[in-house]
């Protein structure tokens, strides 16, 4: 048996790819209205799961390449933007949402290909659940977007089972 050996970006871009795979199988076929319902007793929706992931995979980007004053703080306004970005607000369209997401998926593809190396590290924004001092590399917070994207897809697939039936696997 021959075994084909991949990089290990190559291997981080693919497991992304498989959990990104799921979220968008989670809202295939939906309507602005179904992406917008809630389902669960939950705040969350379709598309503001994936609205969410887009931000948490824009934001932690633009920490591998600026580091943290690319998150921020926690201010109030920055604890209401995280609540927001769970939601489908108004006027917004799952198209327009998930044509973010692709835009985000490739600037993050892209990084990963370029970045010199994958151990490049940044000190973590103050935060409650951030250690204090700690540091990230590029690799960690590329992990952390994978397990966010998971995670997410995971509730995702939940969410449309309760809509209309659809499950992602099984």
């Amino acid at each position: 048996m021959l075994l084909t050996m991949t990089s290990e970006r190559d291997d981080l871009i693919d497991a992304l790819d498989k959990q990104r795979g799921f979220l968008r199988h989670a809202v295939s076929g939906l309507t602005d209205e179904q992406a917008a319902a809630r389902t669960t007793v939950s705040e969350l929706c379709l598309g503001g799961i994936v609205k969410h992931v887009t931000r948490v995979e824009e934001r932690w980007a633009n920490f591998i390449v600026n580091g943290p004053s690319a998150i921020g703080g926690m201010d109030e306004a920055a604890y209401a933007a995280h609540a927001a970005s769970f939601r489908m607000e108004a006027g917004e369209t799952l198209a327009d949402i998930l044509a973010r997401y692709d835009a985000a998926v490739q600037r993050t593809e892209e990084l990963i290909r370029s970045l010199p190396s994958l151990d490049v590290d940044h000190p973590l924004p103050e935060a409650p659940w951030f250690e204090p001092g700690a540091r990230w590399s590029a690799r960690r917070a590329l992990i952390h977007v994978l397990a966010e994207t998971a995670q997410h897809s995971g509730h995702a697939d939940i969410l449309r089972e309760a809509l209309d039936g659809q499950k992602t696997m099984g």
